[in-house]
């Protein structure tokens, strides 16, 4: 299991921006600067965030982006599923049947898979950026 560098960026950038007053636009330049991030790649990680109505973007020389809800309400999951679609730590996770395996009604494994998926969404989705620990 790996997390992606851009769902890396994108923690930290939203980190970021939850640390700052609600009214304040922070600017792509800022973000880029204080968190160690490329700014052509924290570009696009912030449109994905923002059509993911994670972030709204203000344009023009104040410019910037800001939580478009309050930070308590952003988990770790809402992060990682904007950037990579719906987590899912093996192909026979979940209830999808068609999961590419002939063996699934018998399969032992699954019963596994279901738990450490079910355990890592639990974690990611009760972190959030209200806590304290998860801001700079």
């Amino acid at each position: 299991m790996h997390i992606s560098r851009k769902s890396d960026y994108a923690l930290r950038a939203l980190a970021f921006i939850a640390d700052q007053k609600p009214d304040k636009k922070s600017s792509i330049s800022e973000i880029a600067e204080s968190q160690g991030i490329p700014r052509d790649f924290l570009a696009k990680i912030l449109k994905e965030l923002t059509r993911a109505g994670i972030l709204k973007s203000f344009q023009g020389v104040t410019g910037g982006y800001q939580l478009v809800r309050p930070r308590e309400s952003i988990s770790f999951l809402n992060v990682i599923e904007a950037m990579e679609g719906p987590l899912k730590v093996n192909l026979c996770a979940g209830s999808d049947r068609d999961c590419g395996c002939n063996r699934y009604e018998e399969c032992t494994m699954k019963v596994f898979w279901n738990k450490l998926q079910d355990s890592l969404k639990k974690t990611l989705s009760e972190a959030n950026f209200g806590d304290p620990q998860y801001r700079p």
